[in-house]
C-alpha cells in the first residue's frame, strides 16, 4: 500500500489528522481556504497561514472504481472505490479518499450501488501503516 510522504508545507495536516482532526490551511491576509498546502497563498501572495478545523463533512463529488491493471500495491484490494469529497464549509477544495462502511473496514466495504454523486458523508480516520489517514463515511439520513 503506497502511504502519503508529507513534506513541509502539508505535515501539520497529517499531524492534525493523528489526533483525528480534519484542518486545512487557510491564509491569514485573505482568510481564503487553500488545498494543497502550500507556503504562499494563491489568491494574495501572502506567506502567513493557519489551519482551519473542518466539521468533517462533504458530498461525493465525483467517484471512480478502478480497473486493472492497477498499481502493484492496490491490485490485491480491488474493487475497490475512489471518491473526491468536497468539503461542506469549503466548495473549492475536494479531498480524495476512500468510502468505507467504518473507519478499519476493507477499502471494498461499500456497495458500489451506494456510490453516486451528491451522497453526503463524514469523515472518520484509519491507521494505515503507521499514519491516520481520512476515509469516508456515508451519513445516516
Amino acid at each position: 500500500m503506497l502511504l502519503p510522504v508529507p513534506d513541509e508545507d502539508g505535515l501539520p495536516f497529517w499531524e492534525y489528522t493523528a489526533r483525528g482532526e480534519l484542518r486545512v490551511q487557510a491564509c491569514t491576509a485573505c482568510g481564503r481556504l487553500r488545498f494543497p498546502p502550500r507556503p504562499c497563498c494563491p489568491h494574495c501572495q501572502s506567506f502567513d497561514s493557519a489551519w482551519r478545523q473542518m466539521s468533517g463533512r462533504g458530498r461525493i463529488w465525483s467517484y471512480v472504481q478502478p480497473h486493472p491493471p492497477l498499481l502493484p500495491a492496490y491490485a490485491a484490494l480491488a474493487p475497490y472505490n475512489v471518491i473526491l469529497v468536497e468539503l461542506a464549509e469549503a466548495p473549492q477544495i475536494r479531498l480524495a479518499g476512500n468510502l468505507v462502511a467504518s473507519a478499519d473496514a476493507p477499502l471494498d466495504s461499500v456497495d458500489p450501488a451506494r456510490l453516486r454523486i451528491g451522497a453526503k458523508v463524514q469523515v472518520t480516520f484509519a491507521e494505515v501503516g503507521g499514519m491516520s489517514v481520512p476515509r469516508w463515511l456515508l451519513e445516516k439520513s
